[in-house]
């Protein structure tokens, strides 16, 4: 009678068992959850509101990491600040690079700004491009195909559901970017600076031309120099926004907005950036808000 009711304990918990999927950052924790639902108990790493290539590697990280049963990354090398000394603390063979619980989902994007030479001498650039392809609607789709494949991968008992999941996530997600089109219609052309270059991709898909950045390099603080030739561009060209992040300094940008009769716009880099931005939905139209004002 016991090992009846051992074995069915077992095969209960076996049943009902989530898989045990850690992100880099809330846009992914976000997609994992629409494809997953039920089948998965998803851990993100990053705060959305923090600099997203310096993660501090807290202690408490690891020990997340360690009971993970896929690790889900940006890649573009976007995480190599940070991630490497975490995974090599957490020693957990499933989730290393390589292994069957690894993804890196910019496999599934074309990515842009690939530098031609890499030296310390460019600012702090990608090798493999930008980074940053999340702002773009259009490549959140191809993102979602990947997780579900790999998920389906992981867990192949729950393969139809994670099926099912990414149909209905794909039929969401093609309705926003259908109605993001028509809101982006009104900024086609418009002139922009933006501090980091975190809004390439959406800028290129939507014809909006960045001008300059505040940054003179990527990584490196804006000097007084710097700032001054930006004002003078900016009033020669008539730009008259400019895209600012939640996590760099926003004292740079609003002098020279204000010397160059410009508005300031945060925007968010990742679902809960901003407190109004706490959905994939609200990121996406918050951005195409900011962008067409």
């Amino acid at each position: 009678m016991k090992k009846t009711l051992f074995t069915t304990l077992l095969l209960t918990t076996a049943i009902f068992a989530k898989i045990n999927v850690a992100t880099t950052y809330n846009y992914l924790g976000e997609v994992t959850k629409a494809i997953g639902g039920d089948e998965v108990k998803v851990t993100v790493l990053a705060n959305p509101k923090l600099d997203p290539h310096f993660i501090t590697p807290k202690p408490s990280l690891i020990g997340k990491l360690r009971g993970e049963d896929l690790l889900i990354i940006n890649g573009g090398q976007l995480e190599i600040g940070w991630l490497p000394p975490l995974l090599k603390s957490a020693n957990n063979p499933k989730i290393r690079i390589g292994a069957e619980g690894f993804l890196d989902v910019s496999g599934a994007v074309e990515m842009m700004d690939k530098p031609v030479s890499v030296s310390r001498a460019y600012g702090d650039i990608h090798p493999d491009g930008n980074p940053h392809f999340a702002t773009d609607i259009h490549n959140i789709i191809p993102i979602a195909e990947l997780i579900s494949m790999k998920l389906s991968l992981v867990d192949p008992t729950n393969r139809a559901k994670y099926a099912e999941n990414f149909q209905s996530f794909k039929t969401k997600m093609e309705k926003l970017t259908e109605d993001l089109a028509n809101q982006y219609k009104s900024c086609q052309n418009k002139k922009v600076v933006q501090y980091h270059e975190l809004f390439n991709y959406a800028l290129k898909a939507y014809g909006v031309q960045s001008v300059g950045n505040i940054e003179p390099l990527p990584g490196i603080s804006p000097s007084s120099k710097h700032s001054m030739e930006l004002i003078v561009k900016m009033k020669n060209q008539k730009v008259k926004t400019i895209l600012q992040d939640v996590y760099h300094e926003k004292r740079t940008a609003k002098f020279i907005a204000n010397k160059a009769v410009a508005k300031v716009e945060i925007v968010p880099h990742d679902v809960g950036a901003t407190d109004s931005a706490d959905s994939l939905e609200t990121f996406y139209q918050e951005i195409a808000e900011k962008l067409c004002q």
